[in-house]
């Protein structure tokens, strides 16, 4: 029986529209920054809803609901996605998927009316992230794929100390050519999956992720920070 954690009202999860929350549980990778590690490893968290009864929910909220996320966990592991994203759609809902990249064989099937792609760190070290040897390749054949199907969509960035750095910003703004959207965000380093990641680390100063967006700029993919406002620094 498919389960999400339910997250009613969401204002900054869908661009531009108000929007309930859906989280999968279950992922297959282990980014020691996560910060949902109750939906990653260990038993099922309370409060997890069955389908019927998410659809019960959106039915009464459609004169408030835009739009619904379906994120993680890692949403693609989910059997029928595109069935339940149907269901949503169905209803009167815009659809926004949050995807690893990892299942191309899946992401190719799904119609949403958006869809969000992580990028972790350089194909060649999606070990960092628990990722095996060929992880990378996929995941850049995902985004490549993302970029020829033309769905709305965005890329989104964790800058994460000892995972992403200039030279793997470099690398992805050659990858990335064609992208709709880069948006970068600060790492948060309180209750994530690696208590001792979060205890070692110190999350990058806002001038580097200006420095990481100026890479992804001067290659002419359009890029910006996470709550950036007028040229003004957001909550980092």
């Amino acid at each position: 029986m498919v389960r999400f954690a339910l997250e009613k009202t969401s204002l900054i999860d869908y661009p531009g529209f108000v929007s309930a929350v859906l989280f999968a549980r279950g992922c297959n990778l282990r980014c020691p920054y996560c910060h949902n590690p109750e939906l990653v490893e260990g038993p099922e968290p309370e409060g997890m809803e069955s389908w019927e009864a998410i659809l019960r929910f959106l039915e009464k909220r459609r004169s408030i609901l835009q739009g619904v996320c379906i994120s993680g966990g890692e949403p693609l592991l989910v059997p029928g996605l595109q069935d339940l994203i149907k269901d949503i759609q169905a209803i009167g809902y815009r659809v926004k998927v949050d995807t690893n990249g990892t299942k191309p064989e899946v992401f190719e099937t799904l119609r949403p009316d958006y869809i969000a792609m992580d990028i972790k760190t350089a194909p060649e070290k999606y070990s960092l992230v628990g990722g095996r040897k060929e992880t990378g390749t996929i995941v850049r054949e995902s985004a490549r794929l993302l970029i020829r199907l033309g769905l709305p969509h965005e890329f989104r960035i964790t800058v994460a100390p000892e995972i992403f750095d200039l030279s793997d910003a470099r690398e992805w703004a050659t990858h990335l050519k064609g992208a709709m959207q880069v948006v970068l965000t600060g790492v948060r380093v309180h209750h994530v999956l690696d208590p001792d990641y979060g205890r070692r680390v110190t999350p990058y100063p806002y001038s580097f992720l200006q420095e990481v967006k100026d890479q992804f700029q001067q290659k002419g993919v359009p890029c910006r920070i996470r709550g950036e406002t007028l040229g003004n620094p957001p909550n980092l």
